[in-house]
């Protein structure tokens, strides 16, 4: 084994084309440069990646030279110094074409006054993904007429989302008619609340800036949540056990007719060898309530570059070579989401991934999680919230209130 001074460590989130991707760049980059360090991937689940760069420290003594970070958990991490402030190293040395390669969109929540602490890495909004052949089926058309006596189209309520889950789901087909990702990791429902809160005109902040989320809107959107995840006759019996990963492979194998998910998983069922709905899929903005408007949420992933790493110059030279637009659309092809504009507009992308271009759209209805030092310990409030309201019969509005008031002791 190389000792430490020999091994470059990088915290990866687990994810098959975040994984082949990573390994190739570090080969290039060692090819393009010289470097005789050899890599060391950590591979963890969101869940083990928060303890071990975050909640451990793994960043700030030094665990990792470089970290897969959440924008979730960016604010407490600068808070609590585990990342190399990157301003003087750009300062020096800029990536090519920084910032004007990127949507402001994606450079904003690694941004603290003047500091920057990541740079950016993995995107995709989130948005409604379905199946395009089912949808445009003459014999599908026909049947949802006769059925419910109207047009089979692309969801455009949540009430119809809910009607049209129900009509494609076949379980003695391997076919359901949505997936969810309800895993309780702290992300994936409360996530879908979110959602489910701004699709229906709420918001998660007040005028003050601090959560509130005991409001009408929250009641409607958990009302309905609760109901369409317990509906075996409109969603994939293993949703409850499935985080986005998970319910993006099963949508992939031909699983589902329709899923809420990051619109990395719609781009893998067009690259992944082992996708079974290439060239049937469908991108758009997600279902809203009646009257309101549709909303996504862009959450991202960064590079970020350890407090306690030994070797600064050259995490930051990888970054460099990483963030380039030839890597950026590799990653791209790989399975991930490229975050470049450059890349947004690649002919061959599209070519490949027809609904790629979308991204800006997406960009332009998505909302920010809020930068809240308590915001890890507000979001498993929230994520305990929803699964009580999937897993029990407690009344709603109880359950809002309730978890309302556990936030407002943090706030």
């Amino acid at each position: 084994m190389p000792n430490q001074a020999e091994t470059f460590r990088i915290a990866v989130r687990k994810f098959g084309p975040f994984e082949s991707a990573m390994q190739k760049f570090w080969d290039s980059y060692c090819a393009f440069s010289g470097c005789t360090l050899q890599l060391e991937m950590q591979i963890m689940d969101l869940h083990e990646l928060y303890e071990s760069t975050i909640t451990n420290q793994g960043l700030a003594k030094g665990a990792f030279d470089i970290a897969h970070i959440n924008t979730d958990w960016v604010y407490e991490g600068y808070l609590n110094q585990a990342f190399e402030v990157l301003n003087p190293y750009i300062n020096t040395s800029k990536p090519v074409d920084f910032p004007n390669g990127w949507s402001k969109s994606l450079l904003g929540l690694q941004r603290f006054g003047w500091e920057v602490v990541g740079l950016p890495f993995h995107d995709g909004p989130e948005c409604f993904i379905y199946r395009k052949d089912l949808f445009e089926s003459e014999t599908e058309q026909a049947n949802y007429l006769k059925q419910f006596g109207k047009a089979l189209t692309v969801p455009q309520t949540w009430e119809d989302f809910h009607q049209v889950a129900r009509f494609f789901n076949r379980p003695d087909d391997n076919l359901y008619g949505s997936i969810f990702a309800c895993y309780p990791d702290g992300h994936n429902t409360v996530f879908d609340f979110c959602l489910q809160l701004w699709t229906r005109g709420g918001s998660l902040v007040d005028k003050k800036g601090n959560i509130q989320i005991n409001c009408p809107a929250a009641v409607e959107g958990l009302d309905f949540y609760r109901k369409i995840v317990n509906d075996q006759t409109a969603v994939h019996p293993k949703s409850k056990d499935f985080e986005s990963v998970a319910a993006g492979v099963a949508f992939a194998n031909g699983e589902a007719a329709m899923m809420i998910n990051w619109f990395g998983f719609a781009g893998m069922c067009e690259v992944d060898a082992n996708s079974k709905v290439k060239g049937k899929v469908g991108v758009d903005l997600l279902p809203a309530a009646a009257g309101k408007a549709s909303a996504s949420l862009n959450v991202y992933w960064l590079y970020t570059i350890a407090k306690g790493s030994k070797n600064k110059e050259v995490a930051y030279d990888f970054l460099k070579f990483a963030t380039n637009a030839a890597q950026d659309k590799l990653l791209t092809l790989e399975g991930g989401i490229g975050c470049r504009l450059s890349t947004w507009k690649d002919a061959e992308v599209n070519e490949i991934i027809p609904y790629y271009h979308k991204l800006e759209q997406l960009h332009e209805v998505a909302n920010m999680l809020p930068q809240h030092k308590n915001w890890t310990q507000i979001a498993k409030i929230i994520d305990e919230m929803v699964l009580k309201a999937m897993n029990t019969t407690a009344e709603t509005s109880g359950l809002i209130e309730a978890a309302q008031n556990q936030i407002n002791k943090l706030n």
